[in-house]
C-alpha cells in the first residue's frame, strides 16, 4: 500500500515514520547484463550464469549498485508526494550492501521517513530504506537516500 501525502508540507508529521513496503520485483539476467553493459563491470559473478554456479554465491547476482538503483522504482510504490512541481533524486548519505541479490530473485524496498528540511522552493526528504530479497534473512542493501521536492 502507498503512503499518499497530498503536499509537502503533510511530510513533516511522518518524520519516523514506516511508510510500508513496495511490492515485489524480479531481478532478471537480463537486467543484470544491460547494467554491465551500461557500467562497464562485466564480473562474471554478474555476466556468466555457468561459471556463477561454482562461484561463491551458487549462481549469478546482481551488481550491489544495480539494486540501489532499483530504490526510486520500488519507492513509487511505497510514497507518493502530491503537489509538488518537481521531484529530484538529491543523493544518498549512507549506502551498505549487506547480502547478494541473486539473479531471478524477488526485491522489495521498505522505507521509514528520517527527516524533512525545508530548501529554497521546496523541501529536502531523507529516507531510511531497506531493498529486502523474498524470505531472505536480513536485507541485501541498506541506504538512506535523499529526495528534494519543490512547489
Amino acid at each position: 500500500m502507498t503512503t499518499h501525502v497530498n503536499s509537502i508540507e503533510e511530510l513533516t508529521p511522518l518524520i519516523g515514520t514506516h511508510l510500508g513496503y513496495s511490492d515485489y520485483r524480479t531481478v532478471t539476467q537480463e537486467q543484470v547484463n544491460l547494467f554491465a553493459d551500461a557500467t562497464g563491470d562485466h564480473q562474471w559473478i554478474h555476466v556468466d550464469p555457468e561459471r556463477a554456479k561454482a562461484g561463491p554465491f551458487g549462481g549469478p547476482i546482481a551488481h550491489g549498485y544495480l539494486t540501489l538503483s532499483l530504490i526510486p522504482v520500488l519507492l513509487g510504490g511505497v510514497m507518493s508526494v502530491g503537489g509538488v512541481a518537481m521531484g529530484v533524486n538529491y543523493g544518498s548519505n549512507k549506502v551498505r550492501f549487506t547480502s547478494p541479490v541473486p539473479v531471478g530473485s524477488e526485491v522489495r524496498a521498505g522505507a521509514t521517513l528520517a527527516s524533512v528540511e525545508e530548501v529554497a522552493g521546496g523541501v529536502q526528504v531523507a529516507l531510511d530504506v531497506l531493498v529486502e530479497v523474498k524470505d531472505a534473512p536480513k536485507p541485501s542493501c541498506v541506504a538512506q537516500v535523499v529526495y528534494r521536492y519543490y512547489r
